[in-house]
């Protein structure tokens, strides 16, 4: 069998198995960086089951979801954030997205005008956070590129504090830390008192013969490796990487998590971002 998932660092809980554990060698695993590849591969059929971004389900022909194993958060995710040079959202004209995940796009533009209540203009980007910023008041990063801005000067929202506007990223010890970071789950979890859910194992075949769920619980039982493959590539130290792994991220579907399911293609429906609402087909 032939498989497929991102290899970013919050997948690697659900793939360790296949790599490195007790279903290595059964599988062929097809990595990449952006989780739209894999679903691409699913779509054309060249695998028989993927980690593809939730968005994929209505997007994919007879695409069947594999129940309860995701990625997902129940309140922040970390490494899902829109950078923004400008203090009030509402202020943004233009947003620069990383097209990586359908699904984090379409969270994105959905909170913009469902609950803040502009439209920018949306311009597609490699994520790269200089040269995005450089033509656009914001900018949507995914997965271990937003965890890689995370230490670098930048601040979270507080309401507290005062707007500030940054000029520039030329000067990091003097500009950066002007960037704001919103965490797009923390962003959806305070308009909607719900979690969310970024991505889930799907198939096209009527059967599964994998269990990714015991896989799951296996990769998370060996979160101290995962975190020492990434550390050469991720500027976390090991206990916020820890912290990432086991409390921002779920890998399982809680009742939160799929309301917030139910309600973000309720809204990616409203806004037109897909022609029908489907309901999910679950992989009995």
């Amino acid at each position: 069998m032939r498989i497929s998932a991102s290899s970013y660092s919050n997948t690697a809980p659900l793939i360790w198995s296949f790599l490195y554990g007790s279903n290595h060698g059964k599988v062929e695993i097809i990595l990449d960086n952006a989780p739209a590849r894999s679903a691409e591969l699913l779509s054309q059929d060249r695998v028989d089951a993927a980690l593809v971004p939730v968005f994929a389900c209505q997007m994919i022909d007879g695409v069947k979801v594999i129940p309860d194993v995701c990625v997902g958060a129940r309140e922040k995710v970390q490494s899902v954030r829109l950078v923004s040079k400008v203090d009030d959202l509402r202020a943004v004209r233009s947003v620069a997205l990383d097209a990586s995940s359908r699904t984090s796009v379409a969270l994105t533009k959905i909170i913009f005008r469902e609950f803040i209540g502009v439209e920018p203009q949306w311009r597609e980007a490699e994520p790269n956070l200089e040269e995005m910023l450089e033509r656009s008041d914001a900018a949507l990063l995914i997965g271990d590129p937003a965890l890689r801005i995370a230490k670098c000067g930048m601040r979270s929202q507080k309401k507290s504090e005062p707007a500030i506007e940054a000029t520039g990223l030329s000067d990091p010890e003097s500009k950066v830390r002007y960037l704001l970071s919103h965490d797009l789950a923390e962003l959806w979890h305070r308009f909607t008192g719900l979690g969310f859910v970024f991505a889930m194992w799907m198939t096209r075949r009527d059967e599964c013969l994998i269990d990714f769920a015991a896989a799951r619980d296996e990769g998370l039982r060996h979160v101290d490796s995962i975190i020492q493959n990434y550390r050469p590539e991720i500027p976390l130290s090991p206990e916020d990487m820890h912290c990432y792994l086991t409390e921002n991220i779920s890998y399982s579907v809680d009742e939160s998590m799929r309301e917030g399911m139910q309600k973000y293609f309720e809204l990616a429906h409203k806004h037109q971002l897909i022609d029908i609402n489907k309901p999910l087909e679950f992989v009995s």
